[in-house]
């Protein structure tokens, strides 16, 4: 007897996929047969769809809300649905693209109408995901010639950074003792505003010079 069943992702665990749930609950697929998977789509080495294709037969239905489910590329998209629809001869339907239906029409014409529908909507997800990726890049480039600064801004520090920076160094204070003096920071913001500033890494003595290592 046939099966339907539905396949939901999200790309990462921080993500919600009630949306799709909801889009697939019309459908009265049984929660069985519902698969989830809250990983990214880079591969398709994801525990719940590895399991759906294994229980995939002849004839089932496997209902998904957007094509870029299968996967993030032309190539990926394509393949796998060979593999459902040509290998496992078994049934798709995509709710956001009612042309790629195959389960509507079984015969020559409607496969093809699928198939080519297919190649375009992946042909055109995967290239406006590039020049996405160019513009950010462009973006970028741009931003920098202007002197824009990217990544997280360092804390600022109090003028009397560098007196504590070498009481905690001649081991006066406790690395804790430091950074409450210093706001709460993370001793690798010390480290890293100490190597900008050209403060010396070692540890010192109580006299202020650095400690011999042992022969």
């Amino acid at each position: 007897m046939s099966q339907i069943y539905g396949y939901i992702r999200v790309s990462t665990r921080e993500q919600n996929e009630d949306r799709q749930i909801i889009a697939l609950s019309i459908c009265k697929i049984p929660r069985k047969n519902l698969f989830v998977d809250k990983q990214s789509g880079k591969d398709f080495n994801r525990p719940a769809y590895r399991r759906l294709i294994k229980k995939l037969k002849p004839g089932d239905l496997l209902i998904i809300k957007s094509i870029d489910r299968l996967g993030r590329n032309y190539e990926e998209i394509l393949e796998q649905w060979r593999i459902i629809t040509k290998e496992i001869r078994a049934d798709i339907r995509v709710l956001d693209m009612p042309l790629l239906d195959t389960s509507s029409s079984r015969d020559l014409t409607g496969t093809l109408i699928a198939d080519i529908v297919l190649q375009v909507l992946s042909y055109v997800a995967q290239n406006e995901r590039e020049n996405i990726r160019q513009r950010q890049t462009e973006g970028i480039a741009a931003a920098k010639s202007r002197g824009v600064r990217f990544g997280r801004e360092e804390a600022s520090m109090p003028e009397d950074f560098e007196e504590w920076y070498f009481k905690w160094r001649r081991k006066e204070i406790t690395g804790k003792e430091l950074t409450d003096h210093l706001g709460g920071v993370h001793i690798a913001t010390v480290y890293r505003h100490a190597k900008r500033t050209g403060l010396p890494f070692i540890s010192m003595n109580q006299k202020g010079y650095p400690y011999k290592k042992a022969k």
